[in-house]
């Protein structure tokens, strides 16, 4: 029997997804209020926060969705379909800008592109069977990979790695530990997937590039991604991936440090006792990856042993706080905005992501009057949203808070008709 949801958790989700919103959105990548950008390479701004949240958060979870720690195979079946379905919602995204239909172009085809995409939507967030899930997921996955591998000229490039990806490979190995394993051996497991990275990245010399580095594009993760996902990288660096091989090995271990604050929030003892228990929890990791940091330098691409320490300290005193406020204190009147989005993650996520894609795919007349035709979404910005504006930042982050409130509609029309979309 599932246990009764955790609203401390849901409202840290719906901040989480609301906060990934804004930053994925602005109204122009040229001007973005510096705590809204990633870091260059090394540090770690509010937006650096987003993604190992969501894997901690996910990791959190875990032991409330599974209590009884039972694993046949009926359960091993659903935690890899799970992850499977998570995987290829990610992959997809990456391959919606690339659709083919005949000789399509222009709005046919972005209709097309639509078509398809609530299908692959309604086939990996569908309430099926768990055998119809299964024959699903698995269709749907050697579809993209031959796609991604047939040599089409559409696909060559595709990339493979990205959020999602990574997000179910580490659902899949945190469940199984989880379901497997006590709580020491976890930590320990972490603790060594941590050490074996930092060891891999510091001291073995990388082929092409000589002794151990840490920097962009010669660094052993690098080359791995470059050995094994040649042209199907990150198309801001063609050779190297920030969600690529070796870097999700020490994302897993965010996800165990979840589970760990997840299990503590999961024990029969006094409320009290465990926001103590948490919060020491998170003063302890947020030091560690502090003081590790001065040696492995905390850094999000990388997913560097420090970076997972550090903003795992950090989830677990932002959960710790939002406990006490809600569950310990009942101050649950601000929540619902938080709520909406927290219960509905995959279904923002997914089309979050294909919402921009669309618009920037339908072109229309220049209002400037130039020959050449303008996007939607960059006519929506430049001509409604920046004349307002005398700072093209205010107008930028405008922009991205609009499309925030446009899904905070959506998404309190699906809360209040129970819609829930779970993969």
């Amino acid at each position: 029997m599932q246990k009764e949801r955790l609203i401390s958790l849901d409202v840290f989700r719906g901040f989480t997804i609301l906060l990934m919103t804004i930053v994925n959105n602005p109204g122009s990548w040229s001007h973005i209020y510096p705590p809204l950008e990633h870091a260059d390479w090394n540090g770690c701004t509010p937006t650096d926060l987003v993604f190992p949240f969501f894997i901690f958060i996910m990791g959190t979870a875990i032991p409330f969705a599974m209590p009884s720690k039972l694993l046949d195979y009926a359960v091993f079946n659903k935690i890899l379909v799970r992850s499977l379905r998570i995987f290829c919602l990610g992959l997809f995204l990456n391959f919606f800008s690339r659709i083919e239909v005949l000789s399509l172009e222009g709005i046919p085809l972005l209709i097309a592109r639509l078509i398809i995409t609530f299908a692959v939507a309604y086939a990996l967030l569908g309430n099926f069977t768990l055998k119809i899930k299964s024959y699903l997921v698995f269709l749907l996955l050697a579809i993209l990979l031959f796609l991604a591998y047939s040599g089409i000229p559409a696909y060559e490039d595709v990339r493979i790695p990205g959020v999602l990806q990574r997000i179910g490979i580490v659902y899949f190995f945190s469940s199984l530990l989880y379901l497997k394993t006590n709580l020491k051996t976890q930590l320990v497991i972490a603790s060594i997937i941590l050490l074996v990275y930092w060891a891999l990245m510091t001291l073995i010399p990388v082929p092409g590039f000589g002794p151990a580095n840490l920097e962009k594009g010669t660094n052993l993760a690098a080359w791995i991604d470059n050995l094994v996902l040649n042209g199907h990288l990150w198309a801001s660096s063609k050779t190297w991936d920030p969600e690529g091989i070796l870097s999700t090995l020490p994302a897993i271990a965010s996800g165990i440090l979840g589970m760990y604050i997840g299990q503590i929030l999961n024990k029969p003892i006094e409320k009290l006792e465990i926001v103590k228990k948490t919060a020491i929890a998170g003063i302890i990791l947020l030091i560690l990856g502090l003081i590790w940091g001065i040696f492995f330098p905390i850094n999000k691409s990388l997913w560097s042993s420090s970076y997972v320490l550090y903003t795992a300290g950090i989830a677990s005193l932002c959960l710790t706080l939002l406990y006490y406020i809600i569950d310990v204190a009942d101050y649950k009147r601000w929540t619902k905005l938080f709520l909406v989005w927290g219960v509905n993650p995959m279904i923002v996520f997914f089309f979050s992501g294909i919402i921009p894609r669309a618009l920037s795919a339908i072109k229309i007349e220049n209002p400037n009057g130039t020959s050449e035709p303008i996007n939607l979404q960059k006519f929506i910005y430049d001509f409604n949203i920046v004349p307002l504006f005398s700072d093209p930042l205010n107008a930028s982050l405008f922009y991205a808070l609009g499309y925030a409130v446009f899904w905070s509609l959506i998404l309190w029309g699906f809360y209040k008709y129970k819609l829930f979309f779970k993969v």
